[in-house]
């Protein structure tokens, strides 16, 4: 029985990152020029211990704001209609690696505060 189906078609890997090398790539820099220009607009108007929790939610809103992006730039991530590609699945995994890890940030952050802020306002005075 021939396999009529084409997004379990077997490609080879060369054909596989020519297609991803096709694609348009801007749903994800999008994303993070907008965390970016939030990080910037945020620590000029916060004050130090604000302004580093809007950091690390505007890193860890990125993913999330590509994938909302893409159904714009017609990259649309989570789209199960388009054939499987070995390269969007390692992108995938590699931003939520990413993803997963930042929480781990947070306790010794956390620990940190009050010596950050005390040595800021020392320098200041």
């Amino acid at each position: 029985m021939a396999n009529t189906n084409p997004l379990n078609t077997p490609r080879t890997l060369d054909e596989q990152r020519r297609e991803f090398a096709q694609r348009r790539g801007l749903a994800m820099p999008l994303a993070g020029a907008v965390a970016w220009a939030i990080v910037g607009v945020a620590g000029t108007f916060l004050p130090a211990g604000l302004e580093v929790w809007v950091l690390f939610g505007a890193i860890g809103s990125i993913l999330y704001l590509g994938i909302f992006f893409s159904r714009f730039t017609g990259e649309n991530f989570l789209d199960k209609q388009r054939p499987k590609n070995v390269f969007d699945d390692l992108f995938l995994r590699t931003v939520g690696a990413a993803v997963l890890i930042s929480p781990s940030l947070f306790p010794s952050f956390v620990q940190t505060i009050p010596r950050c802020l005390c040595r800021l306002a020392s320098s200041v005075v």
